[in-house]
């Protein structure tokens, strides 16, 4: 029966430039998972790409890692990049049981593995890649089942547990606040000033919410271009920065500076109607103190931003033992299921064969009997047949639990010749 395998390039043992050399979009995955099934004959398969993983998984009858790799590293164009396979390999982790895949999958999908611990947008990610295999016809009962059953875990643990509560890297934090200061604002003007990794990571959280008016700024004017491209903003030029913290409800400032880049004195002309929220996210700081002293000016601070992560994060941890005691009871179900898939096709067989032996002897004697005989006789034998049959299925299940089932296919297989 097949098994699923998994293997994964991930932070844990890949810098950031080997990761962008193996990612992969939506276009990309669809194909890749095209090349899985067309040159490797594999039916199922799920791949996972984000900033920090692309993850394959596959159910084969024997695990096909290197082939995996191999195909990876064609369609990116990547092979020429390092000196021989082997150290392309050595970035990969490897999960050869369906055990070790199953469970990865699981702390994967809920977040247990990710730089954040509690990622929020890892549930939506490996959503994605379902559809995108569900797509391209490369889901079946294995898959549905197992994705399923995380997602419904996913719910609990939500539900739950405080795993999912606030906000646990800094621009999440940054973002939440951002929401919770400008409920009121019908359409909040925001302005990300400065875009190095923190503030693109603010713009990227901004890009996945219901903000409709953001501009960025640059001193690298194509960095914001790209990045405004990306994510549906306004691009502001540099020399035109003041006006546009003029008009702007938020302003989020990253830049990299010795002294404040923004102060009350450069301020001094602003005419504030009722609140400007300053979120600065530089050290050192990129906003002055004496900003605060302007009437209507509200200052937070990196420290602010951390405190509200950091209690987030501790909350997550606190509740990742209630996180892994669900997933462990969500896994010993679909062992369970899987055990029990192993003898479906058996319990069919000897349906088929009652049935067939059924069929045979009503057969013999249907001539003789009215059409209501002929129906009570039906339904007696099926009724018969049912009673039959019910043992040998739950001894069955109850075998997949103790790991004995093959002896007792063997044993009905013998007695009824059902491999006939």
């Amino acid at each position: 029966m097949p098994t699923l395998y998994a293997l994964s390039i991930s932070h844990k043992k890949a810098p950031l430039n080997i990761r962008e050399a193996f990612s992969l979009d939506e276009i990309a995955t669809k194909q890749f998972l095209y090349e899985l099934r067309n040159v490797l004959d594999i039916i199922e398969a799920l791949v996972i790409s984000t900033c920090n993983r692309t993850e394959v998984y596959y159910l084969a009858d024997n695990e096909q890692n290197n082939a995996i790799i191999r195909l990876l590293c064609i369609q990116k164009n990547i092979t020429n990049n390092f000196n021989d396979f082997e150290e392309i390999t050595n970035y990969f982790e490897f999960f050869d049981t369906e055990t070790t895949a199953t469970a990865h999958l699981f702390r994967v999908a809920i977040g247990l593995e990710s730089q954040v611990v509690g990622d929020l947008q890892i549930p939506n990610q490996v959503k994605h890649a379902y559809q995108w295999a569900a797509d391209v016809q490369m889901t079946g009962a294995f898959l549905h089942r197992l994705m399923h059953s995380i997602f419904y875990t996913n719910k609990k643990i939500t539900q739950e547990t405080a795993f999912r509560d606030g906000a646990a890297s800094t621009s999440y934090a940054t973002v939440e606040l951002i929401e919770t200061l400008t409920a009121d604002i019908e359409t909040p003007k925001i302005l990300v000033l400065g875009l190095g990794e923190i503030g693109t990571d603010v713009c990227k959280n901004l890009s996945q919410r219901n903000f409709t008016d953001i501009s960025i700024c640059n001193r690298t004017q194509e960095k914001a271009q790209n990045l405004a491209l990306e994510c549906g903003f306004n691009m502001v030029e540099f020399e035109n920065v003041w006006e546009n913290i003029i008009q702007a409800d938020v302003i989020i400032s990253s830049v990299a500076t010795e002294t404040p880049f923004i102060t009350k004195n450069t301020l001094e002309n602003i005419d504030i109607l009722s609140y400007k929220y300053f979120i600065d996210l530089a050290v050192p700081r990129s906003i002055a103190e004496d900003v605060e002293n302007i009437i209507g000016a509200i200052v937070y601070n990196i420290d602010n931003i951390q405190m509200r992560a950091d209690e987030a994060m501790r909350k997550r941890l606190q509740a990742i033992p209630h996180v892994e005691k669900l997933i462990a009871e969500a896994l010993q179900e679909f062992s369970s299921w899987t055990q029990e898939m192993e003898v479906s096709p058996t319990i069919n067989k000897l349906k088929n064969a009652l049935e067939q032996i059924r069929k045979e002897e009503i057969a013999r004697f249907v001539k003789e009997l009215s059409p209501m005989e002929e129906e009570i006789v039906d339904r007696i034998s099926k009724s018969m047949m049912q009673k039959i049959i019910k043992l040998p299925v739950i001894q069955l299940k109850a075998a997949c639990k103790r790991g004995e089932a093959n002896t007792l296919i063997d044993v009905l297989n013998d007695l009824f010749d059902l491999e006939k």
